[in-house]
């Protein structure tokens, strides 16, 4: 099996991540440790969960943690609809993301079935 830096999923990942860090640097300042790092740890655990069980030496290892990072693609889909109804995320901003994590999420969902017909 490939990298996990080679995974396209692992990739959209990244990508999430970078955009989640630049929407919530203009967050309020007393959301530093709120809602803002919260944002900020769920969208880091998606590609790392990915990463870490890309190396376990069994699918269903692998699978335990893929089921951790779509737990987190939910986890941050319903903190950036908080932070929208706040007025921390402006509309523009909500309409990027949203698809994305969504779109990430399908991704998982169909690596672990991919997995579950491909055992490792």
């Amino acid at each position: 099996m490939k990298s996990f830096k080679e995974l396209k999923v692992w990739q959209k990942g990244i990508e999430l991540v970078a955009m989640v860090y630049e929407i919530t640097a203009s967050f309020p300042g007393e959301e530093k440790y709120g809602l803002s790092a919260q944002m900020r740890r769920a969208a880091v655990s998606i590609p790392s969960n990915i990463a870490e069980g890309h190396l376990r030496k069994t699918s269903k290892d692998f699978k335990q943690f893929l089921a951790i990072a779509r737990g987190s693609c939910a986890e941050l889909e319903t903190q950036i609809i908080i932070a929208h109804k706040l007025g921390f995320i402006q509309e523009d901003n909500f309409n990027n993301l949203s698809p994305k994590i969504e779109e990430l999420s399908k991704m998982l969902s169909s690596f672990y079935s991919k997995i579950n017909s491909n055992p490792l």
